[in-house]
């Protein structure tokens, strides 16, 4: 309505308002996925680049311990899906919101200085990290979900406004099965499996 008004007033004001529209019905879609099914398989968060793959310590605010877990990073551009769904299914046991600064969440430190707000999903096979981040830009994280609740591979648990990143934290000894660089798909891409007994990839860029 607003959009026809201005065009009616102005048209370059309406051309204006058309294309504000269209950007932001582009940037909160939120497209159907098919997640694959199966016990051991951890699923990618969100659309993005991996940008970190190694072992990390986990936000103190989640009771995963101290000790670093490996952990697959995220980088959402503002031009990806900013729909964020979970890597695993369990039971959602702490939710656990972290106020911070807004540095480029592309940076390593973004993951222990930025705002945060952070899952962890109980399994049958062990706890889960799923760490929302906020960034130069994104300064909104949403999250639908709350403690004590189910949640199943590739649902749908929040979202960040603007793009930023998403860290997972899996078990000890979990083989990531993407490398630095590797665009991600939410709720498709496979990060690890669990139940594989495949060495650990290596990966080439070019």
């Amino acid at each position: 309505v607003a959009t026809i008004v201005l065009d009616w007033l102005w048209a370059p004001l309406g051309w204006i308002a058309a294309f504000l529209t269209i950007w932001c019905a582009y940037f909160f879609r939120d497209p159907q996925r098919v997640t694959p099914w199966r016990d051991g398989l951890v699923i990618s968060p969100a659309d993005g680049v991996v940008s970190f793959v190694g072992n990390a310590s986990p936000p103190p605010e989640l009771g995963l311990g101290d000790r670093p877990l490996p952990r697959v990073s995220i980088f959402m551009s503002v031009f990806d899906c900013h729909v964020n769904r979970a890597p695993v299914a369990g039971r959602i046991t702490k939710v656990a919101y972290k106020p911070g600064l807004f540095l480029n969440a592309d940076l390593d430190k973004a993951s222990e200085d930025n705002e945060r707000n952070g899952l962890v999903i109980e399994t049958d096979e062990a706890g889960f990290g799923v760490v929302q981040i906020a960034g130069l830009v994104a300064r909104r994280i949403v999250t639908f979900v709350r403690e004590g609740q189910t949640i199943g591979m590739g649902d749908r648990f929040g979202l960040i406004r603007f793009g930023s990143r998403v860290d997972v934290y899996m078990p000890e000894g979990t083989r990531v099965l993407v490398g630095h660089g590797s665009r991600t798909i939410g709720g498709e891409t496979v990060l690890a499996d669990l139940k594989s007994t495949e060495l650990q990839r290596t990966f080439k860029a070019g």
